[in-house]
């Protein structure tokens, strides 16, 4: 009997023979494939196949189906953390600078179902440091971030409520998410979603953020536990006036330190450690 090893394709086994190579695989598999990876590199050369190699066969323009996606998704996460994080709901309210930023690197690390609310469109003084393309001027950020994060991972869950948040609806918008981000400008908004969300929802977690204006080192920005279920990014004194604005690299900083407090409360971690 021949013998046959066993080829990691898109991060799923597949048995071969012994002596197959690397184009022979692609032509059984899909040969029209433009690009080849061979073991995280691409390959402009045949060659021998060994057992457990890892292989991706990549056709330009071509969406992976569903279950190629998840594959890969899982492969690069470990499949324990990404069964964890693609079970989970967050929820974003707000979506500036802040907002945006984060519910993009959500998607990429593939939360399940991610819950969208700002009344506000795209303006062309958002470009600065949102997450949004000349082309989405006009439109609802909930619209335009949505089919955003649709281009990104079509495997997560989009809800979308272009409404102005309230401390009438907070809870109703926000009820079932596992953890809530806050992504507003302005203090008295976050003031609002703060005190709601403390209120009505004492057991969801709350990711703030505050100090993230201007230009200084990055490096002042942290993440803190300022009580149970309630933290904050930023480094809490760097406010936006004149000559001190906003700006999309210590923005974008704040931002991910929210996705990342997100993700270590989903996999049951200290945001702040």
């Amino acid at each position: 009997m021949q013998e046959k090893i066993t080829i990691l394709v898109s991060e799923r086994p597949r048995q071969a023979p012994a002596d197959t190579s690397l184009f022979q695989l692609r032509d059984q598999i899909k040969p029209d494939a433009d690009i080849v990876i061979y073991n995280g590199a691409p390959a402009m050369d045949d060659r021998p196949l060994h057992d457990g190699d890892a292989v991706v066969f990549i056709r330009r323009g071509e969406m992976p189906d569903a279950e190629e996606l998840e594959a890969l998704m899982a492969a690069r996460h470990t499949p324990g953390v990404h069964r964890i994080v693609r079970a989970a709901s967050v929820g974003i309210a707000g979506l500036g600078g802040l907002g945006s930023a984060v519910a993009i690197a959500l998607a990429r690390i593939g939360v399940g179902r991610l819950v969208l609310a700002d009344f506000d469109v795209v303006e062309p003084s958002n470009l600065n440091r949102q997450q949004y393309f000349v082309d989405q001027i006009g439109m609802q950020k909930t619209d335009a971030l949505a089919g955003t994060l649709e281009r990104i991972n079509p495997t997560v869950q989009v809800q979308t409520h272009p409404v102005r948040l309230t401390p009438d609806n907070v809870s109703n918008l926000f009820g079932e998410v596992d953890v809530l981000t806050e992504a507003f400008d302005r203090a008295e908004e976050k003031a609002m979603l703060m005190e709601t969300t403390l209120r009505t929802l004492p057991n969801t977690p709350l990711v703030m953020a505050s100090g993230l204006a201007g230009y200084e080192t990055a490096n002042r920005v942290i993440t803190r536990k300022m009580r149970r279920n309630l933290y904050c990014c930023g480094d809490g004194a760097s406010a936006a006036r004149p000559g001190h604005g906003l700006m999309a690299p210590r923005v974008g900083v704040a931002a991910h330190h929210q996705a990342n407090a997100v993700m270590r409360l989903l996999l049951g971690e200290a945001p702040e450690a």
